[in-house]
Formats: structure tokens, C-alpha cells, sequence
């Protein structure tokens, strides 16, 4: 190597070098070298940021999986397979598409008009066939509700009568819902104290993360002229920023997260920064597990390295802003401590957070909000031409035409609640979830609590060999409890709302019942069991998975 670098180094016999190859040949020459400085310096900043142990891993994997899903090409195999993944659809399909002679299907437009009678009786007879309709009242549910009493539903229903036809791309026309989308922007701003930044409503959280990975893209290509951007994200956060970094072709590097304290590895994210770098990203609260990243840490390495750090409050919504003036930001409680960390715009560094106010914010579903530390960051997120024969075209996000009465709903929801409602609406919720994290700690010596978080989730995995925590997940199916599987580790999670607050003694006296279940008769045939128990079977197990949740998304399009 010695000797190869001293002859580049001698300017003679470069000189005479090129003087023996043609135009063409140099060219070629310097192509082949540019590709292979290129590949090396990205191949080199990868190994950086994983690891040399984790890149080992992956290759390993990668390799393995190559073999085992040649091995899957075998027709036998193949056949097998196929066999399986059919009794898969068939399965899902029998959960979720209505079947039997009596079911109405409409695949075609009715030939005359319906009566508004006709309609709701139809839609009665529809909840009649695919289950009851008021099932989640009964509050057996990890979040997917967000029900702020049957009061606020009027109002969000009145708000949507009077704003049915809305639409803000057209403010001149409807100047109300502008206005109140403005109005929702600011006083979510205040919230999380940066009253004079900026932002926009989306239609959910995950828009508001594809848009702040847009926004991040763009300003980092006009700015510092990175065209190959890199992101660093915990291995906790949202799913949202995989398809994000998809959409927008950015690199995701994924950085495992402390297995004590569910924090991602600081020391981890430091060494991944590379000079590609547009953007950090941290959770308050997460969504597996309900844990805090460590903010304050994350924005001193943005604020050194001008990067961004999106603080990602989609879950945390209306409960965290709120825990510091219920007192339950900081303390303990039933023996375990519960501390949440600074998350917000007042943290050096934060350059942009998402809030959904369609969970404990309790608007209407559809409904979020992305907000930056000033309108010249939020500039990058608009998409503007000026070349279109219909004339200027410009939007705030990725919709052109957007649902007014998503708007007034959310604005009237707020207005509502008011500061007192969602300070009220914190204390309980909380204090719901550590009652059950304090009980699992205390009291159920099979299962454990995942770190220690500070709001409305509580995740729990078993620490008995005797135990697969996805049985109890099982178990507590069965009961009626509609609760998330996690992997990585094996857990179970709920996410507490208001409608859970009347049923924490049961949802107690339910775990521990399957708890004893799932350790003297475990079936294994339950729902969370087989198919996160495929998913870490072998390094094709994610992709079966994958091809499975393919079939739930083509089942959800039948008729």
C-alpha cells in the first residue's frame, strides 16, 4: 500500500501515466475512481454509525437470509408455504369481511337516490353484521380512541354540520376555517412555549413526520447542498419515519435505545453524525413503551453540528405540555420514579415538533399539527410551482384540498377543553397508567415494566422463563382487551385513556389472570403468538410478516 501511494505521489510518473492514455481511457479512468472514493467514504461512514459489530451482524443476516429464501424457492417448500400464507388470508378474511346470504353488498351505484331512513337503517344493520358498533365504549382498547365524553361529541358534530363543504384551499371563500387553523397552529405554539415559531395542520402524525422529513430534505440541499441526506432515528420511534425517509429518499440510521432506561444511546447517536447528516429525531413519549428520550442531549449535538432535532409529541399530544403544572412531571409514586425531561422549544436545539390533536387533544380523528422554531424552516415544507396552466400552485402539505370540518371540529374540541379540561384530563390519565405500572411492579413478580414512563403508556415484558408475555397478550384478548404486541423486547402495551379509567381494577384483576394462564396453559396458538413469534423465528420471518400485513391490506379493500 506503502509503495502504491508513493508512486501516485510522484508527479513524473503520474505526468507520464496520462500521457500514454487517450481522453477517453483518463476519463474512464477517473470515473472508476471517483465511484470507488465514493462507495468507500459511504461504506465507511455506515460502519461509523452501526458499528463494526452490528455490520458484521447485518451482513450475517443478510447472507443467511439469501440462502434461506433460495432454500423457499425449493417447490416443495414453495408449496408449503403458499399453503400456509392461504389459510393466513383465509383467516383474516374471516374476521373482517361479513360473510353469509343475508350480508347487503353495494358494489355499484343504486339506481335512484336512497332516503336518509334507508341509509342509517343500512348502516345499523352493517354494525350488526360485522360486531357491535358501541364495543369500544365499553373502554377495553389501548388508545385508538380518543373519546372526550359524549358533550364534546355534539359539539365536534355541530361544528362539522356548519362547515361540511369547507375546504381552506380556498381561503376567500370559507375565511372562518382559516382562521381557525391559524388560531389551532398558535395556541398548540404556546403550548409547547415558542409563541412566536411556526406550523401547519396535517391530517395525522404520520404527515407531520413525512412533512418535517420534507422540510429537513429541502432546507439541508438549499442550505449546506447535501444530496445524499442521512437521519438519525432511536430504534423506539414511529414507524412514520422509515416511511418518511422512504418517500423522500433519505438514509435512515437506526440507533439501538438503552434496554434499562428505553433512552436512545447517546453515545451512539454522536458517533452516527456524519457530514450528511440533515436531521436528529427523539420521542416524548415514544409508542412502544411510552419512554422519553433524552431531548436536552440531542439538541446540544443539533445545535453543534446545524442539524435539526424534531421531537416527535404525536403520542404525548396534550398529556405531556400539562404534567408539569398537574406536579407529576417529577417524583415518585408507588416506589418507582417518574421524571420527564425538558421536550420542548424551550430546549436549545429543538427545531421542530408534532402534536397530535386528534388523540388526547380529543379532535376529531384526522387532525395533527407540525410546528417549527420559525416560518423561515416551515418554508422549506410548502410545495409551490408557478408553471402550471392552471395557474400558481402552492399548498402547506402534502393534500391540496383538505376537509374544513376537520378544522372546526378541532378548533371547537379545544375550545372546549380549554387549559383546565386537558390539565384535568392529564392528572387522571396518568395517574390511571402508573396505578397499573406501580401494580405490575409491586405485585405481579412475573412481569416487568419496560423503563419508567413518565405519562399515559405502560408496556410490560415477562421476566419468567415460564411466562411468554405474548400469551398473556393472548389472554387478555380473550377477555376483550384490545392491547399492542412489541417486539425487540418481547412486550404488551397500553395506552390508558379516558374511557380506561373506570376499568383499571379490571384491567388488574385481567392481567393477572392471564399472567397465571399464560404460565400453567399456555395454548400458543393465539393471535400476538404466532405471529410476532414468526416474525423472530428466523431472518425470513420479517418478510412473512410482511407478506401477512400485505394480505390485511388487500383484505381491507374487499367488499
Amino acid at each position: 500500500m506503502s509503495s502504491i501511494k508513493l508512486v501516485l505521489q510522484d508527479p513524473v510518473i503520474v505526468r507520464d501515466f496520462l500521457r500514454t492514455r487517450t481522453p477517453y481511457e483518463t476519463a474512464k479512468t477517473a470515473l472508476f475512481f471517483y465511484f470507488v472514493i465514493t462507495q468507500s467514504l459511504k461504506f465507511c461512514r455506515h460502519v461509523q454509525a452501526r458499528g463494526i459489530t452490528d455490520s458484521l451482524r447485518d451482513s450475517w443476516t443478510w447472507t443467511y437470509k439469501q440462502v434461506l429464501l433460495l432454500a423457499l424457492r425449493v417447490p416443495s417448500v414453495q408449496k408449503d408455504v403458499q399453503q400456509q400464507l392461504n389459510k393466513a388470508r383465509l383467516d383474516i378474511e374471516g374476521k373482517l369481511v361479513p360473510q353469509g346470504v343475508n350480508v347487503s353488498r353495494h358494489l355499484v351505484l343504486p339506481d335512484e337516490g336512497k332516503s336518509m331512513e334507508w341509509i342509517i337503517a343500512e348502516m345499523e344493520k352493517m354494525d350488526g353484521e360485522l360486531g357491535t358498533h358501541a364495543d369500544w365504549k365499553h373502554g377495553k382498547l389501548s388508545g385508538a380512541v380518543y373519546h372526550g365524553g359524549d358533550d364534546l361529541s355534539r359539539v365536534i358534530v355541530a361544528a362539522f354540520e356548519r362547515y361540511t363543504v369547507s375546504n381552506p384551499l380556498h381561503p376567500d371563500v370559507f375565511p372562518a376555517i382559516r382562521k381557525m387553523e391559524a388560531e389551532i397552529v398558535s395556541m398548540c405554539l404556546r403550548m409547547y412555549n415558542n409563541p412566536d415559531g411556526a406550523g401547519t395542520m396535517t391530517s395525522g402524525g404520520t404527515e407531520s413526520i413525512v412533512m418535517a422529513i420534507k422540510t429537513y430534505r429541502d432546507w439541508a440541499r438549499e442550505v449546506k447542498g447535501i444530496t445524499e441526506p442521512e437521519m438519525i432515528v432511536p430504534a423506539t420511534a414511529h414507524a412514520a419515519f422509515d416511511k418518511g425517509a422512504a418517500y423522500m429518499k433519505v438514509k435512515v440510521h437506526l440507533i439501538p435505545v438503552d434496554p434499562v432506561t428505553r433512552k436512545v444511546n447517546i453515545k451512539r447517536v454522536r458517533r452516527a453524525i456524519n457530514r450528511n447528516t440533515i436531521l436528529l429525531v427523539g420521542s416524548a413519549v415514544n409508542f412502544p413503551d411510552g419512554n422519553q428520550d433524552d431531548i436536552v442531549v440531542l439538541g446540544e449535538l443539533a445545535a453543534k453540528h446545524n442539524i435539526g432535532l424534531h421531537v416527535d409529541c404525536c403520542l404525548g399530544s396534550f398529556i405531556v405540555p400539562f404534567l408539569e403544572t398537574a406536579g407529576l412531571s417529577d417524583g415518585e409514586d408507588g416506589g418507582a420514579k417518574y421524571k420527564l425531561s425538558p421536550f420542548d422549544f424551550r430546549v436549545r436545539g429543538v427545531t421542530s415538533i408534532s402534536c397530535d390533536t386528534h388523540k388526547y387533544g380529543f379532535a376529531p380523528k384526522g387532525s395533527s399539527v407540525i410546528m417549527y422554531r420559525d416560518a423561515a424552516l416551515r418554508r422549506h415544507q410548502y410545495y409551490i410551482t408557478p408553471y402550471w396552466t392552471g395557474g400558481v400552485y402552492a399548498s402547506p402539505s402534502l393534500s391540496g384540498s383538505r376537509p374544513g370540518a376537520l378544522i372546526a371540529g378541532t378548533w371547537a374540541a379545544m375550545q372546549y377543553m380549554g387549559s383546565d379540561g386537558y390539565l384535568k384530563s392529564c392528572r387522571e390519565i396518568v395517574s390511571c397508567a402508573r396505578t397499573i405500572a406501580n401494580t405490575i411492579t409491586n405485585s405481579i413478580p412475573e412481569l416487568y415494566v419496560l423503563g419508567s414512563p413518565p405519562a399515559s403508556v405502560v408496556a410490560f415484558g415477562s421476566k419468567s422463563p415460564e411466562v411468554n408475555v405474548h400469551e398473556v397478550g393472548d389472554a387478555m384478548s380473550k377477555k376483550g382487551w384490545h392491547l399492542n404486541a412489541l417486539t425487540g423486547p418481547a412486550a404488551v402495551h397500553i395506552a390508558c385513556t379516558r374511557l380506561t379509567l373506570p376499568l383499571v381494577d379490571t384491567f388488574i384483576a385481567d392481567l393477572k389472570d392471564s399472567v397465571q394462564q399464560a404460565k400453567l396453559a399456555p395454548s400458543g396458538k393465539g393471535t400476538m403468538v404466532a405471529l410476532y413469534g414468526l416474525g423472530q423465528s428466523s431472518p425470513v420471518g420479517p418478510d412473512m410478516v410482511s407478506e401477512v400485513a400485505t394480505m390485511f391490506l388487500d383484505t381491507l379493500y374487499k367488499a
